[in-house]
């Protein structure tokens, strides 16, 4: 299985947050969920990979090769951002035009076809168009010179719960292809339940894990009881604990270990992604 993405070791410090030794894969032909807090450093990540933002160490490889040697791979990406920075005065009409020769295999049809989809006239200015709008606006640009790998940060932000779940299908519909790849950071976890292969999960500027989504639901498991179950010994076994007056529920990041320790005392549930991001950051903890 080939990676479109390679990550080694990179690091990246600012004032108040840096990036931690971080590394992780993208595989060809697969949706990868890039999770975690607001402030985790997924959209630094991101940039990153675009070569927006230059890692203080390590190594990024997009194709095999490196952006900053190959600033043409850049025609095989398509990068969609909850920033969106256009001329705000011109309408989409005129936007395409500035941004189609840019691209060797831009597609006007495919353009027209995803304005007509996402119910945007090429007539309106930019300046009009809501944050959601905008973010529509972007995907058709990035969907619409045949990119092989997107980049998303964020893609869903803005957008009403009806066309949040009919991007999902679009973008599970895009995969089908399985030449193209996609890498979505977000810390809207339900979105990535439906559709990711992969997922990637960063908190405070490392990676707590980066696995299969399905091997990552197995291996983690909730547990809820009473409170008397909890011990010193007990607690360690977790990944974080929310108590109330009548009980416990908590994360436990080795499902074989919890089931020794919990079978038939306490009640066993396959967690969410959010659960699993939830009681980590509470926690505190990263567990690999």
């Amino acid at each position: 299985m080939s990676n479109v993405v390679e990550i080694r070791g990179v690091s990246k410090s600012f004032e108040q947050f840096s990036l931690d030794q971080v590394q992780f894969e993208v595989k060809k032909g697969f949706i990868t969920g890039l999770i975690g807090p607001n402030g985790a450093g997924k959209s630094t990540m991101i940039k990153i990979m675009m070569d927006m933002v230059r890692p203080s160490g390590g190594e990024v490889r997009i194709f095999g090769s490196s952006l900053t040697e190959d600033p043409g791979l850049k025609e095989r990406i398509g990068y969609v951002s909850d920033e969106n920075y256009y001329y705000e005065n011109m309408t989409l009409r005129n936007m395409r035009k500035m941004i189609a020769p840019f691209y060797k295999n831009w597609d006007n049809a495919a353009f027209t076809r995803y304005l007509e989809m996402f119910e945007l006239s090429e007539k309106s200015k930019i300046k009009n168009l809501s944050r959601g709008m905008k973010m529509k606006f972007s995907l058709a640009v990035a969907l619409s010179h045949h990119a092989e790998l997107l980049l998303m940060d964020e893609p869903t932000a803005g957008l009403d719960p009806v066309f949040r779940r009919e991007l999902l299908d679009l973008l599970g519909e895009e995969i089908l292809d399985e030449n193209k790849s996609i890498v979505f950071s977000t810390h809207i976890t339900n979105d990535l339940d439906r559709i990711a292969d992969y997922i990637i999960f960063m908190n405070r500027g490392k990676v707590v894990f980066s696995d299969s989504k399905d091997e990552v639901l197995e291996r983690y498991v909730m547990v809820k009881g009473g409170r008397e179950l909890l011990d010193m010994d007990v607690r360690q076994v977790f990944v974080g604990i929310r108590e109330g007056a009548h009980g416990f529920e908590a994360l436990a990041p080795d499902r074989r270990e919890a089931e020794r320790v919990f079978q038939g005392i306490a009640l066993l549930e396959t967690p969410t992604l959010e659960d699993i991001m939830y009681f980590t950051v509470k926690g505190g903890k990263a567990h690999v």
